[in-house]
């Protein structure tokens, strides 16, 4: 099967889209250093950020286009591969308050903004808190890079028939809103009760996951590149009745990686949200399932920042003994296979149609 990274490169895709970053970047640079000099500390971090990354979210948006007709070279080209740019921008914004937010450490390998940010200060000497310091200045990164993604889909689609111009406007405004709820709800989750009903929690947290991720990562740029091929509702309708289980998909892999993924591969410690203390559907499982003395272990260890590599691997043991694990990876399968039936029974052109269906096997069957 073709590997994601092969797919992103087909048609020059990756090689576009990253341009089309950089040059926003660039403008954005000078723009920042006419204010304050400074503040280019702001763009240097945004570049580490985006450089490199899967850029899934940009290729389900341009091979939806191209399985609704849309074509391989011209203008209407240019403005999906800016809109493909438009996404990676949005989702830095994502990743940077998101990060915060979990007060992660690391990404993709690298330390997290507010972490680089926070060393920054202390290696200056400078007054005050480093890390209050770190926190803020990400935050203004995420706020920067959401004006930019703004920005950025104004000019993919200014050219663009009306219709089609402000259908896509309205749809990515949505996009940012629902994100911005489902940040919410995940906060909110995290402060509520948990444990004491496993039903409940688990439809808690499959509505954040929507909300947040799901959307935002498939449902969304599959529907924006058949909005800008000009597509029929129907035909909307259709690749947005497949893109939301399979983000929902690709989420919950996201979900079994944070626990059980390499660190090598995905660039994250070992057992990393089990020390963020993500209230996950497999943590919901799991203490549905376990038995009394592991469900209090889960409980009171859940979201303990000092959990070493042996506390890690004890609680992915129950996580896995409960059934948990294969329930999610039961539950992956069967959205994903609704998924691309739904995509295999959509009226799509080729090439687009075969690349989208490879695509989302290996959005969900993927390492990292």
């Amino acid at each position: 099967m073709p590997t994601a990274a092969s797919l992103v490169d087909l048609e020059n895709l990756r090689t576009d889209v990253d341009a089309r970053v950089e040059e926003h970047l660039d403008a954005l640079a000078q723009e920042v250093a006419a204010i304050g000099a400074p503040a280019t500390a702001l763009t240097d971090q945004a570049a580490v950020l985006l450089h490199g990354g899967k850029r899934l979210r940009a290729a389900f948006c341009y091979w939806s286009y191209r399985a609704h007709g849309g074509a391989a070279t011209g203008p209407e080209r240019d403005a999906v591969v800016r809109a493909g740019a438009a996404l990676e921008l949005f989702q830095a914004a994502a990743l940077l308050h998101d990060d915060v937010m979990d007060a992660s450490d690391t990404r993709r390998g690298e330390p997290t903004a507010h972490r680089a940010f926070e060393a920054r200060h202390a290696d200056a000497g400078w007054a005050g808190s480093a890390e209050r310091f770190g926190t803020a200045a990400a935050i203004l990164l995420g706020d920067l890079c959401l004006v930019a993604c703004q920005r950025e889909i104004a000019a993919a689609v200014a050219d663009l028939p009306a219709d089609r111009s402000s259908a896509a406007r309205a749809l990515f405004d949505a996009m940012q809103t629902e994100v911005v709820v489902g940040q919410y709800l995940d906060v909110l989750v995290q402060a509520e009760p948990w444990g004491l009903d496993p039903a409940a929690d688990e439809e808690r947290a499959r509505g954040v996951l929507r909300a947040k991720s799901a959307r935002y990562s498939v449902e969304r740029p599959l529907v924006l590149g058949a909005v800008l091929a000009g597509t029929s509702a129907a035909g909307v309708e259709a690749v947005s009745h497949a893109g939301l289980p399979l983000g929902e998909a690709f989420q919950l892999r996201d979900d079994v990686l944070g626990v059980f993924g390499d660190p090598s591969v995905t660039g994250k410690p070992a057992g990393d949200d089990l020390r963020e203390g993500k209230r996950t559907v497999l943590v919901a499982r799991t203490l549905a399932a376990a038995g009394s003395a592991d469900h209090d272990l889960v409980v009171a260890r859940l979201g303990d920042p000092g959990l070493d590599d042996t506390a890690v691997e004890r609680l992915r043991g129950v996580i896995a003994g409960s059934g948990a694990l294969d329930g999610v990876e039961a539950l992956i399968d069967t959205l994903a296979d609704g998924a691309l039936d739904a995509l295999a029974a959509a009226r799509l052109d080729e090439p687009g149609r075969g690349v989208l269906l490879d695509l989302a096997r290996a959005a969900v069957d993927r390492a990292a």
